[in-house]
């Protein structure tokens, strides 16, 4: 049985639609220049390169545990934007019911599946 399962996609779902919102906070940081350019294109950049490349390992725990540090991260963003703590923490919220569902689902697949249920 794949490791992972519903837990990852959930995951993979909240971290695609996250995607989009930091890279426009970026082009928003950029445009009301809360910071450098630069600092702004990079860090930003950084960021959607992480959240693409944690994206395929959400189906293991070391890959889950990538993903809440990238939460922290985004969150911690509100630092340069105040708004991006309420945004960050609106995607922390679906993150952590995506998880919790997610793992539920999961055990009760394995359960049925070790029980030899279909």
């Amino acid at each position: 049985m794949r490791r992972g399962g519903v837990r990852a996609t959930l995951g993979s779902i909240v971290f695609s639609a996250e995607l989009l919102i930091v890279f426009l906070a970026t082009l928003v940081a950029y445009g009301l220049d809360a910071v450098d350019p630069v600092t702004a294109f990079v860090a930003g950049g950084i960021l959607c390169v992480l959240m693409v490349a944690v994206i395929p390992v959400l189906r293991f725990r070391w890959g889950i545990v990538c993903g809440w540090v990238l939460q922290g991260v985004i969150v911690a963003t509100g630092i340069v934007m105040p708004l991006m703590y309420v945004v960050g923490g609106l995607f922390l919220i679906m993150w952590i019911y995506c998880m919790v569902v997610g793992t539920r689902i999961d055990r009760e697949k394995n359960h049925r599946f070790e029980a030899g249920e279909s």
